[in-house]
């Protein structure tokens, strides 16, 4: 098979959460997030476990370091813990936990690897959850306060920020579904928190671009990939409602400064939208450099049919909804895998949207790894996942997509939210009981892919 080449200066890199990497939860001045409360109420994450240790990156981080620099990352994704940076969500920072993320940042840049720094990946501070959390207007200033802290602390050494990681999850499974932290099952409150994320995230970037010109500033979507079961206009009503609540719902206010007409006749009987300020699209839409898409695989809409998963209470306005199975392969997670939908998606945004820069934020799969009697981990599904969906973004590429970046999820095993550490995505295997780090097969593929920045 001939070579296929990525463009000159494409960026390689992997990606991580603090909550599900760092453990360390109640050191050098870390206070609670919602995370933490939420994983040790019973019943919540799968047999009880927790982030307290997770993959201790917050002790180990040096050695995890050498081991991006063995697969030749060129850039690492990760977040910042809003409770160990700023106890309690206001006020003052906490050099102690400032101080890790120097550490880190320090350690990254000696080893050529480009820090990218994800501002809020879930963890809010369990004190602003109690004085009402995203669906609270004031949380949004209270975010900006804390990215300002943030840069502040590393400004001088990290170019790229992201505000926030998929806020369809932190609001909608989050205060709807009740699947995610904080656990809440109200689908006004979830869509108050998606506005006020949105708020948030204008906010911070205003007060980041105030202080540096030169930073690069994006947020991450998790952008669905839809498809419509079939052409009826049951079906495509279908779809239009879910694109609505999952797409639209985030890309026309950052993009557009409007939110879309339809959802908001949509979701009328849910709320009056009166948490929507004079002033606030036009925040929300403050530019940004780029824009992060995460993508694992599609969903394939139609109107109710017996038998198959509903939306359910995560997709507001979509009660009668189903997702079809088409009986692909899956995942461990058990999410059908379809590569054409990361092309679909890519060139989605960019023909409805405008040319903004892409990165694939987060991409990969989750099987049930081992460490076989010869000390490796040989996860070929995994490679063939990547290899597929790497193509798929060559695909998108030479169709004129700009997608300037592709970062792996996850650098190593972690703690899977709800499905706790029964699920592996990582490129590095994690004994959680020892905390040896082994490269799986993937791992070294992946390694050969950054060094020619090419596919077979």
């Amino acid at each position: 098979m001939s070579t296929i080449t990525f463009p000159q200066g494409f960026l390689w890199g992997a990606a991580t959460a603090a909550y599900q990497v760092e453990g360390a939860v109640a050191e050098d001045g870390r206070t609670a997030s919602i995370w933490d409360t939420f994983s040790h109420t019973p019943g919540r994450v799968l047999d009880g476990d927790t982030g307290d240790v997770a993959c201790d990156h917050y002790h180990r981080y040096a050695d995890d370091v050498a081991l991006m620099a063995r697969l030749g990352l060129g850039a690492y994704r990760f977040s910042v813990s809003w409770p160990r940076v700023q106890p309690g969500g206001r006020g003052r920072a906490n050099q102690r936990g400032l101080d890790f993320y120097r550490r880190l940042t320090d350690e990254l840049l000696e080893r050529g690897i480009e820090p990218w720094v994800t501002l809020y990946h879930w963890d809010l501070p369990q004190e602003l959850e109690d004085a009402g959390g995203w669906p609270a207007r004031d949380t949004a200033a209270r975010f900006a306060e804390y990215a300002a802290l943030v840069h502040e602390a590393l400004g001088d050494r990290v170019r790229h920020w992201i505000t926030l990681n998929e806020p369809w999850c932190a609001a909608f499974l989050g205060y709807a579904h009740g699947r995610h932290a904080p656990g809440g099952s109200d689908a006004a409150a979830a869509l108050a928190a998606c506005h006020h994320m949105l708020l948030g995230h204008g906010l911070a970037t205003r007060a980041i671009r105030s202080a540096d010109s030169a930073a690069v500033i994006g947020t991450t979507l998790n952008v669905q990939s839809l498809i419509a079961h079939s052409d009826s206009p049951a079906d495509r009503e279908a779809l239009r409602r879910v694109d609505g609540i999952g797409n639209r719902i985030f890309l026309d206010p950052l993009l557009r400064a409007e939110y879309p007409a339809d959802v908001a006749t949509d979701i009328a009987h849910l709320t009056d939208l009166s948490f929507i300020h004079p002033g606030d699209l036009a925040t929300i839409a403050a530019p940004i450099d780029f824009l992060g898409l995460n993508y694992y695989n599609p969903l394939v809409v139609a109107a109710s049919v017996d038998g198959q998963p509903s939306a359910g209470p995560a997709w507001p306005g979509c009660a009668d909804v189903s997702f079809i199975r088409r009986g692909f392969p899956v995942t461990h997670m058990g999410w059908e895998i379809d590569p054409a939908g990361l092309t679909a998606l890519l060139r989605r945004v960019t023909e409805d949207y405008g040319p903004i820069p892409l990165y694939i934020t987060e991409n990969g799969a989750a099987y049930a790894d081992t460490v076989d009697a010869d000390g490796g981990v040989h996860d070929q599904d995994r490679i063939d996942y990547f290899a597929r969906h790497l193509h798929a973004c060559l695909e998108a590429i030479r169709a004129g997509v700009p997608l300037q970046g592709y970062f792996a999820w996850s650098l190593m095993d972690n703690f899977e939210w709800g499905w706790g550490y029964s699920r592996r995505f990582g490129l590095l295997h994690v004994d959680y009981a020892t905390q040896r780090r082994t490269i799986k097969d993937s791992g070294h593929w992946y390694a050969e892919v950054i060094r020619r920045s090419s596919l077979q």
